[in-house]
């Protein structure tokens, strides 16, 4: 092992002990609440002169203030299958039961959540096809949530014919 890979095991140390001490930064969070505005915290690692990693912290709260949230955003992927006129989207939600799962179309969006035990999961997906809502068929099996729309073709004929007088 060289000396820079040391560097590099010292500063992912220090980096990553920040962030298992979960109960300690909602206490503390919580405490100095007068925080407004969009909070955020990172890091920047570039190698100096002298060939040695420098690591730099910037943002406008400390590691141990960061937010966390109890919800997952689950991973999703929207499929158009022109062919088969259908909008699939694709959810991975491991760790929750076929029960747990609660869809809800509305408007242009798909809310899916589901909950169970310690795993939660949310989110909004926004769907930008004319589908039939009462077409929705859903499956869940091995933490993949898959859900099939109808597309609705546009038979409107666009514009408008004028006639000249």
């Amino acid at each position: 092992m060289t000396m820079f890979d040391d560097e590099f095991d010292r500063i992912f140390k220090r980096m990553s002990g920040s962030f298992f001490d979960i109960d300690d930064i909602f206490e503390e969070f919580k405490k100095n609440d007068s925080n407004t505005g969009p909070i955020y915290y990172g890091y920047t690692m570039t190698v100096g002169p002298n060939g040695k990693p420098v690591l730099k912290e910037y943002g406008n709260v400390k590691p141990r203030l960061l937010p966390t949230s109890d919800n997952r955003e689950p991973i999703v992927d929207v499929i158009v299958d022109e062919k088969e006129k259908q909008v699939k989207l694709v959810a991975e939600m491991p760790g929750v039961e076929k029960t747990d799962v609660k869809i809800l179309v509305q408007d242009k969006f798909v809310d899916i959540s589901a909950e169970h035990g310690e795993k939660k999961y949310h989110t909004k997906v926004p769907i930008n096809y004319k589908v039939d809502e009462n077409s929705a068929k859903a499956s869940y099996k091995n933490g993949i949530l898959e859900l099939v729309f109808k597309l609705i073709e546009d038979t409107k004929p666009k514009g408008k014919k004028v006639e000249v007088e």
